[in-house]
């Protein structure tokens, strides 16, 4: 944080919480699949396959947008990035409305990956120019439990206006809603003061070839399933024809891993923070997720102890944060800022990958209509835990191995 471009005390908490409500917006996006399944699939006429895939693309806008929305961050500050960038949202939901072929919402689902990638970048831009760096993961522990109500809303609350309104007229409110939120976010941010003139070249070499930040980001790819592969689109479905709970219910359980996520972000970083092990939590987190969805799969269990058992993988689910954070701590400080902004890139590509995967192998089993076509489809969630695990484990002793009395990690 430099103290020519630091904010006041008030007017620093002001910009993290209108970063964090894009947060919690952007958030609304990515699950509205999950609601929306039934609508979607029918007015445009999509199976499994092509369902996965219109839900899926939104990570590859997301992703493959982080370098240059850092850049632009850097360059031109979050006030014109994320308005627009909300606005850019916005214009990908409305083949949802006025659309009548499949091609036409998988690119405005990919327009809303490309906005939403503003949010936690944005938010990552704001906690470095509003607080100390070693406030860092406590700041973003604190903007994503903000956000995550975003997610917790884009579950029941939005299945009960769905069957209220119509699915189009809730995509109608939401995009009003995001209109409000970008003139919003114009007016109270202020410009950036002193454009960043870094040699962007040599410093994205720099992380690119930093073994530690790729395995880092690799290994808490394969462990995000159950947020962006299950919470996001996946769950809902599953749990209504898959363990039949009636759809009311099963729209409103998902949420309980957004809630457990915002208790997560807090709890996580203080075990972390007080262990002086990030690795060894995010260790335990990606044991205790696979367990749960091993459970899940292979018993039928009460609709309150599938909530609990939702709530305490969200929970885990936060292992995100410290991951990214660790990933931060491999590089200099001059750019801590870009390897925030790739790592969070690598791991939420995953989320392609797990959709794509499960709406493959849902299709390959015989579809959203065969009997265990869909827990085929979620045994790909704790398969690629294990492998995340197995992989933070291997740096674990890695790093011990290596520097045994000086390391922590």
């Amino acid at each position: 944080m430099h103290p020519s471009t630091s904010p006041s005390r008030i007017a620093a908490w002001s910009l993290l919480f209108i970063a964090s409500l894009f947060y919690a917006y952007q958030y609304i996006l990515r699950v509205m699949p999950n609601i929306m399944l039934s609508d979607i699939t029918e007015q445009f006429n999509m199976g499994a396959a092509t369902f996965g895939q219109f839900s899926g693309i939104y990570y590859i806008g997301y992703s493959l947008m982080h370098l240059p929305v850092g850049i632009m961050l850097d360059r031109y500050g979050p006030k014109k990035v994320m308005s627009g960038a909300i606005l850019l949202s916005v214009a990908g939901l409305t083949p949802l409305i006025f659309a009548s072929h499949w091609a036409y919402p998988i690119a405005g689902r990919l327009l809303i990956g490309v906005g939403s990638s503003a949010a936690i970048l944005g938010v990552f831009k704001i906690i470095r120019m509003s607080f100390e760096e070693k406030l860092f993961p406590k700041m973003l522990s604190i903007a994503v439990t903000i956000g995550l109500i975003g997610a917790v809303y884009g579950g029941g609350p939005v299945s009960y206006m769905r069957e209220l309104l119509g699915y189009q007229a809730v995509v109608q409110a939401i995009a009003l809603v995001g209109i409000l939120l970008a003139l919003a976010t114009y007016l109270m941010i202020p410009r950036l003061k002193e454009p960043a003139k870094a040699p962007l070249l040599a410093n994205i070499k720099e992380v690119v070839s930093n073994k530690k930040v790729i395995y880092i980001c690799l290994f808490a790819g394969l462990m995000v399933g159950p947020l962006e592969g299950f919470a996001d689109v996946w769950a809902t479905l599953f749990l209504k024809q898959a363990k039949g709970f009636n759809a009311n219910l099963a729209a409103t359980m998902p949420s309980m891993i957004f809630i457990g996520m915002c208790f997560g972000s807090p709890i996580l970083n203080f075990i972390a923070d007080k262990t002086k092990s990030y690795l060894g939590t995010i260790v335990g987190a990606g044991i205790t997720m696979a367990l749960f969805f091993l459970l899940l799969l292979a018993s039928s269990f009460s609709s309150f102890i599938v909530s609990a058992s939702f709530i305490l993988i969200g929970v885990c689910c936060s292992y995100q944060i410290l991951a990214i954070y660790k990933a931060s701590t491999y590089v200099r400080e001059e750019v801590a800022g870009l390897t925030t902004a790739m790592a969070n890139m690598i791991i939420m590509l995953f989320g392609y990958l797990f959709h794509a995967l499960i709406g493959s192998t849902v299709n390959a089993m015989g579809g959203l209509d065969a009997p265990y076509a869909l827990e085929a489809g979620i045994a790909v969630i704790p398969f690629a835990l294990f492998l995340g695990t197995v992989g933070f484990i291997w740096i674990s002793l890695t790093e011990k191995k290596l520097q045994p009395a000086v390391y922590q990690n």
